[in-house]
């Protein structure tokens, strides 16, 4: 680490307990601790609030250009844990550990949720205030959000010309790469529906996962099956329904975000060289887990 570099390395925080816990409790009544050594507290240390606080940086003097950095700011820590949280699960499945891949999907729609409803906040913005400081923003987009990439890679929709725009970014490069190159967590899932005797095609479990994903007739009519087992205690089914769960989810946050882009801004380019809600409305029309969502046209 450089000597300009801050360091961001955590403090050690030390252990505790509940007797200790206990113990505290009754020392201060039952009251909040208020007196702590050194020059900070236990709270920031942990979750980093001093360094985190410190990187908003808006570019104009424009009150609402803070809501918009702000909120721009918390969909990245969030496409971060979305990302993450599939990335465990992927493992899960891979390890047959349906149970444990089902909890993690749930609380991971949860997560979407938090995303949709952060463009109710942006939705707030008037198009004179948005206006005030859009020039700003330069050719600054969030289809340029690597986390945001790697969360449709780690869903299944590899695009691999859309890893272009990280390809000199050091870090930021190799984790998008790898991204879309590994197994998305529906290659997990079809990967475990062919473990537990359904038909999934050789082809469609060994295919090169950087590419496009290719709907399959067959795999359609796996899920299908196990939907007309009507065994809502069969791990296979809680799972098609968890995965559901996250590609609604997902498809939700793709939908608002449209509608949101086109109450802002209207038929305006988009920053980064998009038609703006045009290609918007293009890229919510996919659907991740697609058959999934065909093979209901089965039952």
């Amino acid at each position: 680490m450089s000597s300009t570099s801050p360091d961001l390395t955590p403090p050690d925080l030390g252990t505790g307990s509940d007797d200790e816990r206990a113990r505290t409790a009754a020392d201060t009544g039952g009251t909040p601790l208020v007196d702590f050594k050194g020059g900070s507290t236990p709270y920031i240390d942990y979750q980093s609030i001093d360094i985190l606080l410190s990187l908003q940086h808006p570019r104009s003097d424009a009150p609402s250009e803070l809501t918009f950095y702000i909120l721009g700011q918390v969909k990245e820590l969030l496409f971060k844990l979305v990302y993450e949280e599939m990335v465990r699960v992927r493992g899960l499945l891979d390890d047959d550990r349906v149970p444990d891949a089902v909890w993690a999907l749930r609380r991971t729609r949860r997560v979407l949720e938090l995303l949709v409803g952060s463009w109710d906040v942006l939705s707030t913005l008037a198009p004179t205030e948005f206006n005030a400081f859009r020039d700003h923003l330069g050719q600054a987009s969030g289809f340029q959000s690597y986390m945001y990439r790697m969360v449709e890679y780690v869903l299944g929709n590899k695009v691999p010309e859309l890893a272009r725009p990280h390809r000199n970014v050091p870090g930021v490069r190799e984790a998008v790469h790898e991204a879309l190159h590994s197994p998305s967590v529906y290659d997990a899932a079809l990967a475990l529906l062919a473990r537990r005797g359904a038909d999934i095609p050789a082809a469609h479990l060994g295919r090169d996962v950087s590419l496009p994903y290719e709907p399959s007739p067959a795999v359609e009519r796996a899920w299908a099956d196990v939907y007309r087992a009507a065994d809502p205690t069969d791990p296979a089914f809680l799972l098609a329904e968890a995965l559901m769960d996250v590609a609604e989810g997902a498809c939700r946050w793709r939908a608002v975000h449209l509608l949101t882009v086109e109450r802002i801004i209207g038929s305006k380019p988009g920053t980064g060289g998009t038609r703006g809600v045009a290609w918007l409305r293009r890229v919510s029309e996919h659907r991740f887990f697609p058959e999934l969502w065909t093979a209901r046209g089965l039952l």
